[in-house]
């Protein structure tokens, strides 16, 4: 017998989690070697995952998201200026697999404790904290169209389907005996993850472990923390350097089952186990659980923060299509009371009609639809109505000034003034009845000043193109 399966309405309202009481975990860093301790401490609503570096004078503060990821060669670190935080993708992993939504991680060095090489030690900590729900609602990101990241030069490809659960499908294939082809798939992250993915730990090959050391990585590494699969036969010298290398104490051997001393796997397929463990800390760094179905084939955490990224994408579109749009089903991305809602420009100098695609930072497009009704007609030119040429660059550069404005935390307070309009050329004229079809791209954005490039279509023929030229500015108080 099955449990009946809650309504979506009760599936998609639950409150956001923080921990009861605070609680740590001591061990060595696994690059590092260091002794280190993380501390997690409650958090209130809306703060999400912060780290803390509490080593450091004042204890700066590095938000778990994608977009203070600085570097994904062996983990995730994240960081902000010189301030970093080395693999913290098991710590993530931990905390959203158990949907905890709010929590301070403390931690008194540059890494968390490797522990056994698994997110468990971090979900027991957690879990004997225990869990508390918070008086806000949990926003989710629905995926409701298909997302995809490719590699071909590595062999990765991602997938994200539209799907009322959040799902993991993942495979990875090795040219290794003790590989070879996993699958693995996680059907319900509140039902599996801590029982058959927390405890999945890290694996390595054994041609990478004296590379890696060399490198200066590793330095907390040992046969008790990841999972040495054997890929080359070593002369008793070697291994007798790799014990040195390590400082282990006991025999090192290569072992029949392919692994380094024969460590016995905690589940038949482990090593993809943990790659999926790997990846629900990375997809962490969005800041908001998804709803949505991620199928993975040899997956990284390169390929998982570039995931991150594109699915963020979505979720800022979603974040002002909402803002902005009282309206959902008329099929646009935003329309015309919107669009009034953005930008300070009204009758008759207002010349967009709706906008059916914008991608935050990247790119936007806009729709003005002339017709024979517009003021302008009246004296340009009277028998043979034409659309000004200024006022269709204007139409662009308002298109872009929307893209401009949604950069921005408060864009109702902001206004955007066109510094300069390079290398306009106009291809053809607009007259009553065409529809122009603006599409803006951001080539630079820094601190308040921009550039764009815009193109005006009619149909498929190019009507106008310039490059513009922004500031953007407060707006007066009256």
């Amino acid at each position: 017998m099955h449990e009946k399966r809650k309504s979506d309405e009760e599936d998609f309202l639950k409150n956001q989690q923080t921990i009861k009481e605070e609680a740590s975990y001591t061990g060595v860093g696994l690059h590092t070697g260091n002794k280190t301790k993380i501390t997690f401490k409650p958090a209130p609503v809306n703060t999400g995952i912060v780290f803390r570096r509490v080593d450091l004078e004042s204890a700066p503060e590095i938000k778990a998201d994608v977009d203070h990821v600085i570097d994904i060669s062996r983990g995730t670190t994240i960081g902000i200026g010189d301030v970093k935080i080395h693999t913290v993708e098991h710590v993530l992993a931990a905390i959203s697999g158990l949907e905890i939504d709010n929590i301070y991680c403390e931690v008194n060095g540059n890494e968390p404790p490797v522990g056994d090489g698994s997110a468990l030690p971090f979900v027991e900590v957690l879990l004997k904290a225990g869990l508390v729900e918070q008086e806000a609602l949990r926003d989710y990101l629905i995926i409701d169209k298909t997302i995809t990241y490719s590699d071909p030069s590595k062999g990765i490809d991602i997938v994200v389907f539209p799907s009322d659960e959040f799902r993991i499908t993942f495979m990875i294939d090795y040219k290794n005996p003790a590989l070879g082809t996993q699958y693995t798939s996680m059907y319900s992250l509140h039902e599996e993850f801590a029982t058959e993915f927390a405890a999945a730990r890290t694996f390595c090959f054994l041609h990478e472990v004296e590379q890696l050391w060399r490198a200066g990585l590793i330095k907390g590494g040992n046969v008790d923390n990841a999972l040495v699969i054997i890929d080359r036969d070593m002369e008793k010298a070697e291994l007798a350097e790799l014990r040195s290398l390590f400082g282990i104490h006991e025999q090192v051997n290569l072992s029949n089952n392919g692994i380094l001393n024969g460590k016995e796997l905690r589940y038949y397929n482990e090593p993809v186990r943990h790659k999926a463990l790997d990846l629900i800390g990375d997809l962490a760094l969005l800041g908001v659980p998804i709803k949505g179905h991620v199928m993975a084939a040899r997956s990284g955490h390169g390929a998982n923060a570039e995931l991150v990224k594109l699915i963020r994408k979505e979720y800022e579109k979603k974040l002002i299509r909402r803002r902005f749009q009282a309206d959902d089903s008329k099929g646009v991305f935003l329309d015309a009371e919107a669009i009034e809602r953005v930008l300070p420009h009204r009758y008759p100098f207002l010349l967009v009609d709706r906008i059916i695609d914008l991608v935050p930072g990247e790119h936007v497009i806009g729709i003005k639809n002339v017709t024979r009704n517009e003021p302008f007609f009246q004296g340009h030119f009277p028998g043979r109505p034409i659309m000004p040429g200024v006022l269709i660059v204007e139409a662009m550069a308002q298109v872009g000034g929307i893209l401009l404005l949604n950069a921005q935390t408060e864009p109702t307070e902001k206004l955007v003034l066109f510094t300069g309009i390079d290398n306009v050329r106009f291809r053809r004229a607009i007259t009553p009845g065409d529809t122009l079809r603006f599409e803006v791209e951001m080539s630079a954005f820094r601190r308040s000043m921009a550039k764009m490039y815009g193109r005006a279509y009619v149909g498929d023929q190019l009507a106008c193109e310039a490059e513009l030229m922004a500031a953007v500015v407060d707006r007066e108080k009256k």
